[in-house]
């Protein structure tokens, strides 16, 4: 028979379980460790292992005994069963590691019974609903711009309580010449209070400009029962015009009624009277416009004859002038011209 080789031994040491604390951490309640000979061979292995498990500040590098702090160095001074600390290189923290009680959950409140939601047959418009709505929607179209599709604007509750405050939020979207001052409904009507807003109803918004009468309802986000509404209000304005074309026309020389005959503002044909007239003889009796007594200016001055004998000093260039005379020897001491001749005295 041939020989055999010897027989490898297999390690049967039993897998040691122990219970590791984190050094200072008095929430920490520990983790185990289960340490077999096959995995964890050497002290610095079982180091690493802890480092990945417990997450140390700055790593595990030493292990201490729960109660006095001892370090342990090897690995066959760990017992099975046993509880330890790890830290890192700080010094051993001493708490009371072997009571640490783990935090109990939050208890969660009791939430009350949802009952389910009764609904009522009762149809009721928008506008008594919407004092318990927090917001109301509209749509609003920008004044004259027929072919701008209308802008969804939300009003909050807060902004319900102020007119102006409706309108500065519709400002917010809608941007007419001038800014939002007017909201008109399609048919041309002026809202001045939000209680006549209503729900997904359509509005338009004017600035500075009059409203522009377009058919803005014509709009395809327009429903089509408002579409109808709007369009036989139209055919029924057409038809009145068509049926009373000069029922609107003022006649042009037609008489004023009595009542404005009589009347201090109308004007009745008459004789104008003149400037002098009105201030002399102008005005009721008693009136406070109508002197009593003529002014000193108003009175006729009376005329004052000229004297005949009176000198009056004319002006230099209005006095007519005087023929004077030649004399005869005037004529004889001239010099005749061209002869060059002296003249005799």
């Amino acid at each position: 028979m041939g020989t055999r080789g010897p027989c490898a031994l297999v390690d049967t040491t039993p897998a040691k379980t122990i219970l590791v604390y984190r050094n200072g951490d008095q929430f920490f309640v520990g983790r185990k460790f289960v340490l077999a000979r096959r995995r964890v061979a050497t002290f610095e292995a079982l180091l690493e292992q802890l480092t990945e498990q417990v997450a140390a500040p700055f790593g595990v590098r030493r292990l201490y005994t729960p109660t006095c702090g001892h370090p342990v160095l090897e690995l066959d001074a760990l017992q099975s069963g046993g509880k330890y600390v790890a830290a890192g290189r700080e010094l051993f923290k001493k708490l009371d590691y072997l009571h640490i009680v783990p935090r109990k959950p939050a208890k969660m409140r009791k939430l009350k019974e949802i009952r389910p939601v009764v609904h009522c047959d009762i149809n009721v418009p928008s506008r008594w609903q919407g004092s318990h709505r927090p917001s109301r929607h509209i749509n609003v179209f920008t004044n004259g711009r027929l072919f701008v599709p209308p802008v969804r604007v939300v009003l909050p509750r807060f902004s319900l309580r102020d007119w102006d405050g409706v309108l500065s939020t519709v400002g917010e979207k809608v941007f007419p010449l001038g800014g939002v001052r007017k909201l008109f409904t399609l048919d041309g009507h002026l809202l001045d209070n939000s209680k006549d807003l209503q729900d997904n109803h359509f509005y338009v918004a004017v600035g500075l400009e009059l409203f522009k009468r377009f058919p803005y309802w014509r709009c395809r986000q327009v429903p089509a029962d408002a579409q109808r509404k709007y369009m036989d209000a139209e055919k029924c304005s057409q038809r009145r015009k068509k049926a009373d074309p000069k029922g609107t026309e003022t006649p042009k020389h037609s008489s004023p009624p009595p009542e404005t005959q009589d009347s201090v503002y109308y004007a009745k044909e008459g004789k104008e009277r003149t400037e002098t007239e009105s201030l002399v003889h102008g005005g009721a009796e008693g009136d406070v416009y109508k002197a009593r007594t003529p002014s000193m200016d108003t009175r006729v001055a009376p005329e004052v004859t000229e004297e005949h004998g009176v000198p009056v000093d004319v002006p230099v260039d209005q006095v007519p002038a005087e023929i004077v005379p030649e004399e005869e020897g005037a004529h004889s001491n001239t010099p005749e011209p061209g002869r060059g001749g002296k003249s005799i005295s």
